[in-house]
Protein backbone atom coordinates (compact mmCIF):
# COMPACT_ATOMS: atom_id res chain seq x y z
CA UNK A 1 0.00 0.00 0.00
CA UNK A 2 1.46 3.39 -1.01
CA UNK A 3 2.07 6.29 1.35
CA UNK A 4 -0.50 8.41 -0.51
CA UNK A 5 -3.16 5.70 -0.07
CA UNK A 6 -2.50 5.53 3.67
CA UNK A 7 -2.69 9.32 3.95
CA UNK A 8 -5.99 9.42 1.99
CA UNK A 9 -7.52 6.69 4.14
CA UNK A 10 -6.45 8.49 7.30
CA UNK A 11 -7.88 11.75 5.95
CA UNK A 12 -11.20 10.09 5.08
CA UNK A 13 -11.33 8.52 8.53
CA UNK A 14 -10.76 11.90 10.19
CA UNK A 15 -13.45 13.50 8.02
CA UNK A 16 -15.94 10.81 9.02
CA UNK A 17 -15.09 11.32 12.69
CA UNK A 18 -15.58 15.08 12.26
CA UNK A 19 -18.94 14.57 10.52
CA UNK A 20 -20.03 12.16 13.24
CA UNK A 21 -18.99 14.58 16.00
CA UNK A 22 -20.80 17.43 14.22
CA UNK A 23 -23.99 15.39 13.91
CA UNK A 24 -23.83 14.45 17.59
CA UNK A 25 -23.25 18.09 18.50
CA UNK A 26 -26.27 19.25 16.50
CA UNK A 27 -28.46 16.53 18.02
CA UNK A 28 -27.23 17.43 21.49
CA UNK A 29 -28.17 21.08 20.90
CA UNK A 30 -31.59 19.92 19.68
CA UNK A 31 -32.18 18.11 22.99
CA UNK A 32 -31.13 21.24 24.90
CA UNK A 33 -33.59 23.36 22.89
CA UNK A 34 -36.36 20.85 23.58
CA UNK A 35 -35.89 20.96 27.36
CA UNK A 36 -34.77 24.58 27.71
CA UNK A 37 -38.08 26.44 27.82
CA UNK A 38 -39.72 24.19 30.40
CA UNK A 39 -36.60 23.83 32.56
CA UNK A 40 -36.04 27.59 32.97
CA UNK A 41 -39.78 28.28 33.25
CA UNK A 42 -40.05 26.52 36.63
CA UNK A 43 -37.44 28.71 38.38
CA UNK A 44 -38.89 31.82 36.77
CA UNK A 45 -42.33 30.98 38.19
CA UNK A 46 -41.04 30.08 41.65
CA UNK A 47 -38.28 32.66 42.18
CA UNK A 48 -35.40 30.18 41.96
CA UNK A 49 -32.36 30.95 39.82
CA UNK A 50 -32.65 29.84 36.14
CA UNK A 51 -28.88 29.45 35.74
CA UNK A 52 -28.74 27.15 38.77
CA UNK A 53 -31.66 25.18 37.29
CA UNK A 54 -29.75 24.71 34.02
CA UNK A 55 -26.64 23.57 35.89
CA UNK A 56 -28.71 21.18 37.98
CA UNK A 57 -30.51 19.76 34.93
CA UNK A 58 -27.22 19.06 33.19
CA UNK A 59 -25.35 17.68 36.19
CA UNK A 60 -28.42 15.78 37.37
CA UNK A 61 -28.69 14.12 33.96
CA UNK A 62 -25.08 12.98 34.20
CA UNK A 63 -25.76 11.58 37.69
CA UNK A 64 -28.81 9.75 36.34
CA UNK A 65 -26.76 8.16 33.55
CA UNK A 66 -24.09 7.14 36.02
CA UNK A 67 -26.64 5.37 38.25
CA UNK A 68 -28.48 3.72 35.33
CA UNK A 69 -25.32 2.31 33.71
CA UNK A 70 -25.50 4.89 30.91
CA UNK A 71 -28.04 2.91 28.87
CA UNK A 72 -31.26 4.93 29.36
CA UNK A 73 -31.51 7.89 26.91
CA UNK A 74 -33.11 10.30 29.39
CA UNK A 75 -32.67 14.02 30.10
CA UNK A 76 -33.71 15.41 33.48
CA UNK A 77 -35.23 18.88 33.77
CA UNK A 78 -37.18 21.00 36.26
CA UNK A 79 -40.35 19.34 37.59
CA UNK A 80 -43.60 21.29 37.16
CA UNK A 81 -45.31 19.25 39.87
CA UNK A 82 -43.33 21.05 42.57
CA UNK A 83 -44.29 24.58 41.47
CA UNK A 84 -47.34 25.03 43.76
CA UNK A 85 -45.60 23.85 46.93
CA UNK A 86 -42.40 25.82 46.26
CA UNK A 87 -44.49 28.98 45.88
CA UNK A 88 -46.51 28.11 48.99
CA UNK A 89 -43.35 27.59 51.06
CA UNK A 90 -41.89 30.87 49.74
CA UNK A 91 -45.08 32.70 50.75
CA UNK A 92 -45.19 31.11 54.19
CA UNK A 93 -41.52 31.37 55.18
CA UNK A 94 -40.32 34.24 52.98
CA UNK A 95 -37.20 32.24 52.15
CA UNK A 96 -36.80 29.84 49.21
CA UNK A 97 -34.06 27.98 51.04
CA UNK A 98 -36.75 26.25 53.09
CA UNK A 99 -38.21 25.00 49.79
CA UNK A 100 -34.75 23.66 48.98
CA UNK A 101 -34.83 21.69 52.23
CA UNK A 102 -38.15 20.16 51.21
CA UNK A 103 -36.71 19.25 47.80
CA UNK A 104 -33.74 17.56 49.48
CA UNK A 105 -36.13 15.42 51.55
CA UNK A 106 -38.20 14.69 48.44
CA UNK A 107 -35.05 13.41 46.74
CA UNK A 108 -34.43 11.23 49.79
CA UNK A 109 -37.95 9.79 49.47
CA UNK A 110 -37.23 8.91 45.84
CA UNK A 111 -34.26 6.93 47.08
CA UNK A 112 -36.41 5.20 49.74
CA UNK A 113 -38.96 4.28 47.05
CA UNK A 114 -36.19 2.87 44.85
CA UNK A 115 -35.05 0.64 47.74
CA UNK A 116 -38.64 -0.47 48.37
CA UNK A 117 -39.04 -1.39 44.70
CA UNK A 118 -35.77 -3.33 44.84
CA UNK A 119 -36.99 -5.24 47.91
CA UNK A 120 -40.73 -5.66 47.30
CA UNK A 121 -41.06 -5.19 43.53
CA UNK A 122 -42.61 -2.36 41.53
CA UNK A 123 -46.14 -3.80 41.47
CA UNK A 124 -46.40 -3.96 45.26
CA UNK A 125 -45.34 -0.33 45.67
CA UNK A 126 -47.50 0.86 42.75
CA UNK A 127 -50.57 -0.63 44.44
CA UNK A 128 -50.58 2.33 46.85
CA UNK A 129 -50.77 4.80 43.94
CA UNK A 130 -53.48 3.64 41.50
CA UNK A 131 -54.95 6.14 38.99
CA UNK A 132 -57.93 6.85 41.29
CA UNK A 133 -55.41 8.33 43.76
CA UNK A 134 -52.77 9.87 41.48
CA UNK A 135 -55.27 11.37 38.99
CA UNK A 136 -57.10 13.59 41.51
CA UNK A 137 -53.78 14.44 43.20
CA UNK A 138 -52.42 15.77 39.90
CA UNK A 139 -55.63 17.77 39.43
CA UNK A 140 -55.08 19.31 42.87
CA UNK A 141 -51.49 20.22 41.93
CA UNK A 142 -52.70 22.17 38.90
CA UNK A 143 -55.64 23.93 40.53
CA UNK A 144 -54.20 25.09 43.85
CA UNK A 145 -51.85 27.47 42.04
CA UNK A 146 -54.43 28.81 39.57
CA UNK A 147 -54.98 32.01 41.63
CA UNK A 148 -51.26 32.77 41.25
CA UNK A 149 -51.55 32.49 37.46
CA UNK A 150 -54.50 34.90 37.41
CA UNK A 151 -52.68 37.32 39.70
CA UNK A 152 -49.60 37.41 37.43
CA UNK A 153 -51.70 37.75 34.28
CA UNK A 154 -53.70 40.62 35.77
CA UNK A 155 -50.56 42.79 35.71
CA UNK A 156 -51.30 43.28 32.00
CA UNK A 157 -54.19 41.27 30.56
CA UNK A 158 -53.37 42.32 26.99
CA UNK A 159 -49.88 40.81 27.14
CA UNK A 160 -51.12 37.71 28.96
CA UNK A 161 -53.87 37.23 26.35
CA UNK A 162 -51.36 37.44 23.49
CA UNK A 163 -49.30 34.72 25.19
CA UNK A 164 -52.33 32.47 25.75
CA UNK A 165 -53.46 32.88 22.13
CA UNK A 166 -49.95 32.17 20.82
CA UNK A 167 -49.53 29.01 22.89
CA UNK A 168 -52.98 27.82 21.82
CA UNK A 169 -52.43 28.45 18.10
CA UNK A 170 -48.98 26.82 18.09
CA UNK A 171 -50.26 23.80 20.05
CA UNK A 172 -53.19 23.22 17.72
CA UNK A 173 -51.98 24.29 14.28
CA UNK A 174 -48.14 24.16 14.22
CA UNK A 175 -46.29 21.39 12.41
CA UNK A 176 -42.95 19.67 12.96
CA UNK A 177 -40.55 20.96 15.58
CA UNK A 178 -42.70 23.96 16.56
CA UNK A 179 -45.42 21.54 17.62
CA UNK A 180 -43.35 20.51 20.65
CA UNK A 181 -42.35 24.03 21.82
CA UNK A 182 -45.62 25.97 22.18
CA UNK A 183 -44.66 27.34 25.61
CA UNK A 184 -41.34 28.67 24.33
CA UNK A 185 -43.12 30.26 21.34
CA UNK A 186 -45.59 31.91 23.74
CA UNK A 187 -42.77 33.36 25.84
CA UNK A 188 -40.91 34.68 22.76
CA UNK A 189 -44.01 36.33 21.25
CA UNK A 190 -45.02 37.73 24.65
CA UNK A 191 -41.53 39.13 25.19
CA UNK A 192 -41.50 40.76 21.75
CA UNK A 193 -44.96 42.26 22.32
CA UNK A 194 -43.88 43.54 25.75
CA UNK A 195 -40.82 45.14 24.13
CA UNK A 196 -43.14 46.85 21.61
CA UNK A 197 -45.21 48.22 24.51
CA UNK A 198 -42.04 49.36 26.27
CA UNK A 199 -42.63 47.54 29.55
CA UNK A 200 -39.34 45.62 29.76
CA UNK A 201 -36.53 46.69 32.09
CA UNK A 202 -33.27 45.87 30.27
CA UNK A 203 -30.95 47.02 33.06
CA UNK A 204 -30.24 43.46 34.36
CA UNK A 205 -28.93 42.52 30.91
CA UNK A 206 -26.70 45.59 30.70
CA UNK A 207 -25.35 45.04 34.19
CA UNK A 208 -24.73 41.29 33.86
CA UNK A 209 -21.32 39.94 32.87
CA UNK A 210 -20.96 37.61 29.91
CA UNK A 211 -19.71 34.76 32.08
CA UNK A 212 -20.53 34.27 35.73
CA UNK A 213 -20.85 31.55 38.35
CA UNK A 214 -24.45 30.39 39.00
CA UNK A 215 -25.69 31.68 42.37
CA UNK A 216 -25.79 28.45 44.37
CA UNK A 217 -27.55 28.55 47.75
CA UNK A 218 -27.61 26.10 50.65
CA UNK A 219 -30.92 24.68 51.93
CA UNK A 220 -32.68 25.36 55.23
CA UNK A 221 -34.89 22.80 56.90
CA UNK A 222 -38.27 23.15 58.57
CA UNK A 223 -40.72 20.35 59.33
CA UNK A 224 -43.55 22.50 58.03
CA UNK A 225 -41.85 23.14 54.68
CA UNK A 226 -40.92 19.48 54.34
CA UNK A 227 -44.52 18.46 55.10
CA UNK A 228 -45.72 20.74 52.29
CA UNK A 229 -43.22 19.61 49.64
CA UNK A 230 -42.33 15.97 50.28
CA UNK A 231 -45.79 14.48 49.52
CA UNK A 232 -45.45 15.62 45.91
CA UNK A 233 -43.25 12.55 45.50
CA UNK A 234 -46.39 10.43 45.91
CA UNK A 235 -47.84 12.00 42.77
CA UNK A 236 -44.70 12.16 40.63
CA UNK A 237 -43.71 8.57 41.47
CA UNK A 238 -46.30 7.33 38.97
CA UNK A 239 -45.23 10.03 36.51
CA UNK A 240 -41.71 8.60 36.65
CA UNK A 241 -43.04 5.10 36.00
CA UNK A 242 -45.00 6.40 33.02
CA UNK A 243 -42.04 8.35 31.60
CA UNK A 244 -39.67 5.38 31.82
CA UNK A 245 -42.33 3.15 30.22
CA UNK A 246 -42.79 5.64 27.38
CA UNK A 247 -39.06 6.09 26.89
CA UNK A 248 -38.57 2.32 26.70
CA UNK A 249 -41.44 1.98 24.22
CA UNK A 250 -39.87 4.63 21.96
CA UNK A 251 -36.41 3.07 22.14
CA UNK A 252 -37.69 -0.51 21.93
CA UNK A 253 -36.16 -1.70 25.20
CA UNK A 254 -37.53 -2.77 28.58
CA UNK A 255 -35.83 -0.46 31.04
CA UNK A 256 -37.89 -1.98 33.86
CA UNK A 257 -35.69 -5.06 33.55
CA UNK A 258 -32.37 -3.47 32.57
CA UNK A 259 -31.13 -1.38 34.29
CA UNK A 260 -34.32 -1.72 36.39
CA UNK A 261 -36.88 0.88 37.48
CA UNK A 262 -35.32 0.93 40.95
CA UNK A 263 -32.16 2.32 39.32
CA UNK A 264 -34.02 4.94 37.24
CA UNK A 265 -35.90 6.11 40.33
CA UNK A 266 -32.65 6.15 42.31
CA UNK A 267 -31.04 8.28 39.60
CA UNK A 268 -33.99 10.67 39.68
CA UNK A 269 -33.78 10.84 43.47
CA UNK A 270 -30.04 11.55 43.60
CA UNK A 271 -30.45 14.27 40.95
CA UNK A 272 -33.32 15.86 42.94
CA UNK A 273 -31.29 15.61 46.16
CA UNK A 274 -28.43 17.41 44.40
CA UNK A 275 -30.82 20.06 43.05
CA UNK A 276 -32.13 20.83 46.52
CA UNK A 277 -28.63 21.26 47.92
CA UNK A 278 -27.61 23.87 45.30
CA UNK A 279 -30.86 25.86 44.95
CA UNK A 280 -32.55 24.34 41.90
CA UNK A 281 -36.05 22.89 41.35
CA UNK A 282 -36.58 19.15 41.73
CA UNK A 283 -35.55 17.16 38.66
CA UNK A 284 -37.69 14.80 36.64
CA UNK A 285 -37.51 12.83 33.40
CA UNK A 286 -38.54 15.00 30.43
CA UNK A 287 -41.13 13.96 27.90
CA UNK A 288 -39.89 16.70 25.53
CA UNK A 289 -36.61 14.86 25.08
CA UNK A 290 -38.36 11.52 24.61
CA UNK A 291 -40.30 13.24 21.81
CA UNK A 292 -37.01 14.23 20.19
CA UNK A 293 -35.91 10.58 20.37
CA UNK A 294 -39.12 9.53 18.63
CA UNK A 295 -38.69 12.12 15.86
CA UNK A 296 -34.97 11.57 15.18
CA UNK A 297 -34.93 7.76 15.71
CA UNK A 298 -31.47 8.21 17.28
CA UNK A 299 -31.44 6.64 20.74
CA UNK A 300 -27.75 6.99 21.57
CA UNK A 301 -27.53 7.87 25.31
CA UNK A 302 -24.21 9.64 24.76
CA UNK A 303 -26.09 12.39 22.87
CA UNK A 304 -28.14 13.06 26.00
CA UNK A 305 -24.93 13.27 28.03
CA UNK A 306 -23.56 15.76 25.49
CA UNK A 307 -26.77 17.78 25.86
CA UNK A 308 -26.22 17.75 29.62
CA UNK A 309 -22.73 19.19 29.19
CA UNK A 310 -24.14 21.93 26.91
CA UNK A 311 -26.75 22.82 29.56
CA UNK A 312 -24.02 23.08 32.22
CA UNK A 313 -22.02 25.38 29.92
CA UNK A 314 -25.06 27.62 29.32
CA UNK A 315 -25.53 28.01 33.07
CA UNK A 316 -22.29 30.00 33.23
CA UNK A 317 -23.40 32.57 30.61
CA UNK A 318 -24.45 35.53 32.75
CA UNK A 319 -26.19 37.45 29.96
CA UNK A 320 -28.50 34.50 29.34
CA UNK A 321 -29.63 34.39 32.96
CA UNK A 322 -30.18 38.16 32.89
CA UNK A 323 -32.38 37.93 29.78
CA UNK A 324 -34.56 35.36 31.54
CA UNK A 325 -34.92 37.67 34.54
CA UNK A 326 -36.29 40.47 32.33
CA UNK A 327 -39.29 38.45 31.12
CA UNK A 328 -42.33 40.49 32.28
CA UNK A 329 -44.70 39.09 34.91
CA UNK A 330 -47.80 39.09 32.63
CA UNK A 331 -45.90 36.97 30.08
CA UNK A 332 -45.31 34.35 32.74
CA UNK A 333 -48.90 34.81 33.87
CA UNK A 334 -50.20 33.93 30.41
CA UNK A 335 -47.95 30.87 30.28
CA UNK A 336 -49.06 29.85 33.76
CA UNK A 337 -52.76 29.97 32.86
CA UNK A 338 -52.11 27.38 30.15
CA UNK A 339 -49.56 25.41 32.12
CA UNK A 340 -51.43 24.97 35.38
CA UNK A 341 -54.60 24.11 33.52
CA UNK A 342 -52.68 21.51 31.52
CA UNK A 343 -51.32 19.96 34.73
CA UNK A 344 -54.88 19.58 36.01
CA UNK A 345 -55.90 18.17 32.62
CA UNK A 346 -53.14 15.58 32.85
CA UNK A 347 -54.86 14.37 36.02
CA UNK A 348 -58.10 14.00 34.07
CA UNK A 349 -56.21 12.17 31.32
CA UNK A 350 -54.75 9.81 33.92
CA UNK A 351 -58.26 8.87 35.02
CA UNK A 352 -59.51 8.56 31.43
CA UNK A 353 -56.61 6.43 30.18
CA UNK A 354 -57.03 4.09 33.15
CA UNK A 355 -60.77 3.86 32.42
CA UNK A 356 -61.60 4.53 36.07
CA UNK A 357 -65.22 3.55 36.72
CA UNK A 358 -66.99 6.55 38.25
CA UNK A 359 -70.26 4.68 38.43
CA UNK A 360 -68.64 3.05 41.47
CA UNK A 361 -69.43 4.89 44.70
CA UNK A 362 -66.07 3.76 46.05
CA UNK A 363 -64.14 5.59 43.31
CA UNK A 364 -66.37 8.65 43.65
CA UNK A 365 -65.64 8.86 47.37
CA UNK A 366 -61.85 8.44 46.97
CA UNK A 367 -61.66 11.12 44.27
CA UNK A 368 -64.01 13.54 46.03
CA UNK A 369 -62.15 13.35 49.33
CA UNK A 370 -58.81 14.04 47.61
CA UNK A 371 -60.21 17.01 45.66
CA UNK A 372 -62.03 18.63 48.58
CA UNK A 373 -59.24 18.01 51.10
CA UNK A 374 -56.58 19.34 48.73
CA UNK A 375 -58.33 22.34 47.18
CA UNK A 376 -60.63 23.21 50.09
CA UNK A 377 -57.90 23.47 52.71
CA UNK A 378 -55.70 25.50 50.37
CA UNK A 379 -58.51 28.01 49.78
CA UNK A 380 -59.25 28.23 53.50
CA UNK A 381 -55.56 28.71 54.20
CA UNK A 382 -55.47 31.63 51.75
CA UNK A 383 -58.55 33.16 53.41
CA UNK A 384 -56.69 32.92 56.73
CA UNK A 385 -53.88 34.93 55.13
CA UNK A 386 -51.42 32.06 54.59
CA UNK A 387 -49.43 32.50 57.80
CA UNK A 388 -52.34 32.70 60.22
CA UNK A 389 -53.65 29.54 61.86
CA UNK A 390 -56.71 30.81 63.71
CA UNK A 391 -58.51 27.49 63.24
CA UNK A 392 -57.52 23.92 62.57
CA UNK A 393 -57.91 23.34 58.83
CA UNK A 394 -55.77 20.23 58.46
CA UNK A 395 -53.76 17.78 60.53
CA UNK A 396 -52.28 19.78 63.41
CA UNK A 397 -48.62 18.90 64.05
CA UNK A 398 -47.58 21.82 66.24
CA UNK A 399 -49.06 25.22 67.05
CA UNK A 400 -47.63 26.59 63.80
CA UNK A 401 -47.56 23.53 61.56
CA UNK A 402 -50.49 21.89 59.83
CA UNK A 403 -50.66 19.34 57.04
CA UNK A 404 -52.98 20.85 54.42
CA UNK A 405 -53.43 20.95 50.67
CA UNK A 406 -51.79 18.20 48.64
CA UNK A 407 -50.12 16.68 51.73
CA UNK A 408 -53.48 16.15 53.40
CA UNK A 409 -55.09 15.00 50.15
CA UNK A 410 -52.36 12.40 49.59
CA UNK A 411 -52.66 10.95 53.09
CA UNK A 412 -56.46 10.74 52.89
CA UNK A 413 -56.47 9.35 49.35
CA UNK A 414 -53.95 6.58 50.00
CA UNK A 415 -55.59 5.52 53.27
CA UNK A 416 -59.19 5.56 52.01
CA UNK A 417 -58.24 3.72 48.82
CA UNK A 418 -56.63 0.95 50.85
CA UNK A 419 -59.42 0.74 53.43
CA UNK A 420 -62.43 0.68 51.09
CA UNK A 421 -63.02 -2.71 49.39
CA UNK A 422 -62.69 -2.80 45.61
CA UNK A 423 -66.27 -4.01 45.22
CA UNK A 424 -67.81 -1.07 47.12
Amino acid sequence: MSVNTCVNEKSNENQEKLKSATRKGIMGIQHVVAMFGATVLVPMLTGLNPSVALFSAGFGTLLFHLVTKGIVPVFLGSSFAFIPVIVAVANKYGDLRYAQGGIVVAGGLYIVFSLMIKIFGADKVKSFFPPIVTGPMIIVIGLILSPTAIEMASANWLVASVVVITVTLVSVFAKGFFKVIPILCGVLVGYAFSAFLGIIDYSPILEASYFSMPEFTAPKFSFGAVAMIAPIVLAVFMEHIGDITTNGAVVGKNFFEEPGVHRTLLGDGIATLFAGFIGAPANTTYGENTSVLAVTKNYNPSILRLAACIAITLSFIGKLGAVLQTIPVPVMGGVSIILFGMIASVGLRTLTNAEVDFSSNRNLIVASLILVAGIGTEILKIKQNLNAFDGVIGIQITDNIQIVGLSLAAIIGICVNKLLPETA
